[in-house]
């Protein structure tokens, strides 16, 4: 397993910022095989609801741990709120109707992007796949749901043979209107 280094770049209260900073991202990427992945923590039954509607097929588990209740074992999740949800390897057009769902509840939506391109006039060479990643954590500050908040952040991932690539980071938040303000969080892949 390997790990990427997630820079916030863009904190906002106003969802519709985020997505789209998200959006601008997106086009500036290499998206064409890309895919996007989802976890969070589903506290009410609405949306839950709402979530199993978009994608009916998600991965859960209680949030009290796997023996109150998971998809595995056949258990409605209704029962076992709050539940965490999971889904891997969905299609792009997924991921703002699972926003949508959310309400309140705090989760992370990643985009697994082809590549970040270079961009030869601000010295950036192009990233592979392996550490080309765009992350909007909703109701939370960090891609874990540990800390709560009622803004939304955008982090990028970015890392090459040398490590962590901060002129692109900054890079990508002037792309968005945002700030790379140092905070970096180990993402592993």
């Amino acid at each position: 397993m390997s790990n990427s280094a997630a820079a916030a770049v863009l904190t906002t209260a106003d969802l519709s910022e985020a997505i789209r900073a998200v959006r601008t991202l997106l086009d500036l990427a290499d998206i064409g095989q890309g895919e996007v992945d989802f976890e969070g923590v589903i506290r009410s039954p609405d949306v839950l609801a709402r979530v199993r509607h978009v994608l009916p097929d998600l991965e859960w588990w209680a949030s009290a741990g796997k023996e109150h209740g998971s998809a595995e074992t056949g258990d409605n999740p209704a029962d076992c709120l709050p539940v965490q949800v999971f889904d891997w390897g969905r299609p792009l057009d997924r991921a703002e109707p699972f926003i949508a769902a959310l309400g309140p509840d705090p989760a992370a939506v990643r985009w697994d992007l082809d590549a970040w391109p270079a961009v030869p006039e601000a010295g950036l060479e192009a990233i592979s796949q392996k550490y080309a990643y765009l992350t909007l954590t909703v109701n939370s500050r960090d891609l874990y749901q540990d800390e709560p908040s009622q803004d939304h952040t955008v982090h990028v991932h970015v890392r090459n043979r040398n490590g962590f690539q901060l002129t692109r980071a900054h890079w990508l938040a002037d792309q968005v209107g945002g700030r790379f303000n140092g905070r970096v969080e180990l993402a592993p892949l």
